[in-house]
C-alpha cells in the first residue's frame, strides 16, 4: 500500500530513541521529510543522522526541552523555517517515573503534567496555523494502553495520559471541519529503553531479575512476547498518512491483545 507520505513534512517529538525514533524512521522510509526533537542534543542529532543514512530521506534534528513553555512554539517555527510548512505532528513524550500514589508530591505531579500533557497542548496549539494550510493535516498523540488498562505502580502515567486521550477526541470533534485529523495510539509493552527502565524498577521491588519481569509481562499478550518498536511504528505511520484520511477521533491499541475487553 502506498501511504502517500512522500514529501509530507512531519514533526516527531521524543524521537531520539524508542517509539518516537522507530516512528520517525518508518516515516522517513516512506519518503516523508522528518524533523525530530528530543532534549539531548547529541542523541537527537545522532538519531537524525542514522535515519537519513538508513532511509535516504531528509531528517532534521531540533533539540530542546518540551516542558519549557515557550519551546513548542519555537520548535514549530523552526520546523516551518527549515521545511517550508507542516503536515503531520506526532506528539510523543517520555514517561514519568514509576511509583504508587503516596510516592509522589505536588512537584512530581506538576512535572508529569507539564511533560505529558501541557507539552502536547502547546505543541498542537502552535502547529494549528500551519496544519490548516495542509491538504493532509494529521495529529497523532502517543499515549499508552494504560488509558484502558491502568498499570500497577504507574499512577502518574495512568492518570495524565488519560487526559491526553480526552484532548485528542475533543480536538477531532472541534477541528474536523477544518480538515485536520486527530488520533491517539496506545502502545502496550514494547521492547524499548523506557520499558527496560520500568522492568528494572519492578525487579528491584520484587527481588527478581529484569528477564523474569519481562517474561511475566509478556504472558499478558496472546503472542507471549513484547512488541517490537517497528510494529508500533507501522501502525503510527498508517494513522498519520493520507491512506487513513477518514479516520479521526480514534484510540488505537497496539498491545498484542493485552487488553481483552470487547470495547
Amino acid at each position: 500500500m502506498d501511504l502517500k507520505l512522500k514529501n509530507k513534512i512531519t514533526l516527531v517529538t521524543g524521537a531520539s530513541r524508542g517509539l518516537g525514533f522507530a516512528t520517525a524512521h518508518q516515516l522517513a522510509a516512506e519518503g516523508a521529510i522528518v524533523v525530530i526533537n528530543s532534549r539531548n542534543p547529541e542523541s537527537v542529532r545522532e538519531s537524525a543522522r542514522k535515519i537519513t543514512e538508513d532511509t535516504g530521506s531528509t531528517c532534521h534534528a531540533l533539540p530542546g526541552d518540551m516542558t519549557a513553555p515557550s519551546f513548542p512554539q519555537q520548535l514549530v517555527d523552526e520546523t516551518i523555517a527549515i521545511c517550508g510548512g507542516l503536515d503531520i505532528v506526532i506528539a510523543n513524550a517520555g514517561g514519568p517515573p514509576a511509583g504508587s500514589f503516596e510516592t509522589f508530591d505536588d512537584a512530581a505531579w506538576q512535572y508529569a503534567f507539564e511533560l505529558q500533557f501541557m507539552s502536547q497542548v502547546r505543541l498542537i496549539r502552535a502547529a494549528l496555523p500551519a496544519l490548516r494550510k495542509s491538504s493532509a493535516a494529521s495529529v497523532l498523540t502517543v499515549t499508552s494502553i494504560s488509558v484502558k488498562l491502568p498499570q500497577p505502580n504507574l499512577v502518574l502515567s495512568n492518570s495524565i495520559r488519560a487526559a491526553t486521550v480526552g484532548l485528542t477526541k475533543t480536538l477531532a470533534l472541534e477541528l474536523g471541519h477544518q480538515g485536520i485529523r486527530f488520533n491517539s495510539i496506545l502502545p502496550g509493552w514494547t521492547e524499548t529503553e523506557r520499558v527496560t527502565e520500568l522492568m528494572t524498577h519492578r525487579a528491584r521491588i520484587n527481588h527478581s531479575t529484569i528477564e523474569e519481569e519481562i517474561h511475566k509481562q509478556a504472558k499478558d499478550s496472546p503472542f507471549g512476547r513484547l512488541a517490537d518498536p517497528e510494529e508500533f511504528a507501522n501502525v503510527a505511520a498508517f494513522l498519520v498518512s493520507p491512506a487513513a484520511s477518514y479516520i479521526t477521533g480514534m484510540m488505537f491499541p497496539v498491545d498484542g491483545g493485552m487488553y481483552k475487553a470487547t470495547f
